[in-house]
């Protein structure tokens, strides 16, 4: 039987590192293509935020989509699966990523309440997207028809 875990830490450190890396890139793009407004203040508008999108959906959904999980996932051996321990698709890896700015709010405590307190330890956007995340070198939670990282 499929144990569901918190991951807690690992959970939390995967995605400060995620979303650092994606904070990184976003200074880079606005400090480099940006428009500077005042002295230490850049700005875009308009159609220099398309690239600012299409980075995050290739990050996180087109990534998690392929691979099950991000860079920062990754390199704490978390992966995103369905509840039945199967692969994730592109519609899930949207779902689940759509409601990040309510898991995220007041810098991830929404989340880290609902995983600490809820019988799957899920998210609001696993919930909505029928996935978890597992640790992939946790015999316990990596049953199942998947590989790490395969």
């Amino acid at each position: 039987m499929r144990q569901y875990k918190t991951n807690i830490k690992k959970r939390v450190y995967a995605s400060i590192s995620d979303y650092g890396l994606f904070f990184i890139c976003y200074l880079a793009y606005l400090i480099f293509f940006g428009e500077h407004v005042e002295e230490g203040t850049y700005s875009i508008s308009g159609s220099s935020t398309l690239p600012v999108f299409l980075f995050w959906l290739i990050y996180f959904v087109i990534s998690e989509g392929m691979y099950g999980a991000t860079l920062g996932h990754q390199s704490f051996n978390l992966k995103v699966v369905t509840l039945h321990g199967e692969r994730i698709g592109f519609t899930q890896a949207l779902k689940r990523r759509l409601l990040d700015p309510i898991d995220f709010f007041c810098f991830g405590l929404i989340a880290f309440i609902i995983v600490k307190n809820s019988e799957k330890h899920q998210r609001v956007g696993d919930t909505f997207a029928k996935t978890h995340v597992i640790d992939t070198t946790d015999p316990e939670q990596n049953l199942g028809p998947i590989r790490p990282f395969n």
